[in-house]
């Protein structure tokens, strides 16, 4: 059996003396008793167990600790890697096709022309280089297509008068779509559609016996002959006129009567905006624009209106129409002529009566 002395140099190499710790009691170091030296060494590899412990879970902390630092340290790290190849990638191919798209667009533009044998013909700019030849054979053709969607298709919107032994009504009659025969109307059970105007099929009807009816927009085909083909079953409208056949003019689509292929003695425009016929401000009769409302009567007054003038077989439409331009509403002013012309003939037979008596 050791001594006190060997056990207490055996547990110094193992856990070592420590200067702040508490020294051993030299009366528990002198004591020979089995009981008390039991006791002793119990404590003793408490001690070391709990020593060890402590050791080892500062130690498993500290692995967590540096774990956890260097998983946050490479979450916050941006990623190099997959997302910028393909961002980059996909920039290579957008960039790609812009620049192929523009190289196709120079070539085709900017190619001179052939004839029926494949050979290239020669004109005034084939002595330049050929980077240049192409360059200006391009811009010609862009400012060339831009001047077709600018300009109408053609000089004779409409073919030439009909001759007898056919029919050709003495005045021709322009009207406007939008705002005029129908309006624009939106709800969240229907969404956008057009709504017809009272009084139409009046119109049109009375309107046909004395005029070539003609409806001339600046709305595109795609939405006008759908609206139209259901406005008018009957056929009464001769000839429509859309959006290619208008001129653009200071970012406004107007309507060139000069290329009408009409007299313009005979033509009457009817259009809520004095702005659409600039060039021919004499040829607009501008009536009220039509909001929507059910009440409106504005068409039946139109239609005895354009009556009297066909009755009356005027010449040139220009003077009747210039009278009525300086009124905001020439419709009121016409039926308030009427009703004092009506007076002036009921005055008449009562004064004649009275020169009898």
């Amino acid at each position: 059996m050791f001594s006190c002395e060997a056990w207490l140099r055996l547990i110094q190499q193992h856990v070592g003396t420590r200067a702040c710790g508490p020294r051993p009691c030299k009366r528990l170091i002198r004591c020979y008793d089995c009981s008390s030296f039991s006791s002793f060494d119990a404590s003793c590899r408490r001690e070391m167990r709990s020593n060890a412990h402590a050791h080892m879970s500062q130690r498993t902390m500290g692995d967590n600790g540096r774990k956890s630092l260097m998983e946050s340290a490479n979450s916050e790290r941006p990623s190099f890697g997959g997302s910028r190849t393909r961002r980059y990638l996909g920039y290579t191919i957008v960039l790609g096709s812009l620049c192929s798209t523009v190289l196709w667009a120079v070539y085709e533009l900017g190619k001179p022309e052939q004839d029926q044998f494949g050979r290239s013909i020669e004109d005034e700019l084939s002595p330049l280089p050929v980077l240049q030849q192409y360059l200006q054979r391009m811009w010609h053709s862009l400012h060339y297509y831009q001047k077709m969607l600018e300009e109408p298709l053609t000089t004779k919107l409409l073919p030439d008068v009909l001759c007898p032994p056919y029919i050709q009504p003495p005045y021709t009659l322009v009207l406007e779509m939008r705002d005029i025969l129908v309006h624009p109307d939106w709800t969240y059970q229907t969404g956008w559609r057009f709504k017809k105007r009272p009084g139409v099929d009046h119109f049109l009807r009375q309107c046909s016996k004395h005029f070539e009816i003609i409806v001339y927009t600046a709305e595109q085909g795609m939405t006008a002959f759908p609206i139209l083909d259901a406005l008018d079953p009957n056929g009464y409208i001769r000839y429509r006129l859309v959006r290619g056949a208008t001129q653009l003019l200071d970012g406004q689509h107007i309507k060139n009567l000069n290329h009408l292929n009409r007299n313009l003695r005979r033509v009457i425009v009817v259009d809520w905006d004095r702005r659409a016929v600039p060039l021919h401000p004499d040829n607009i009769f501008a009536i009220t624009r039509w909001v929507g409302n059910d009440d409106d009567v504005q068409l039946f007054d139109l239609a005895a209106f354009l009556e009297l003038i066909a009755e009356h077989k005027m010449d040139d439409v220009r003077e009747v129409l210039h009278y009525y331009r300086q009124f905001e509403d020439p419709i009121e002013q016409f039926k308030e002529n009427q009703r004092k012309l009506l007076e002036l003939k009921q005055e008449k037979p009562d004064s004649a009566a009275k020169a009898l008596k």
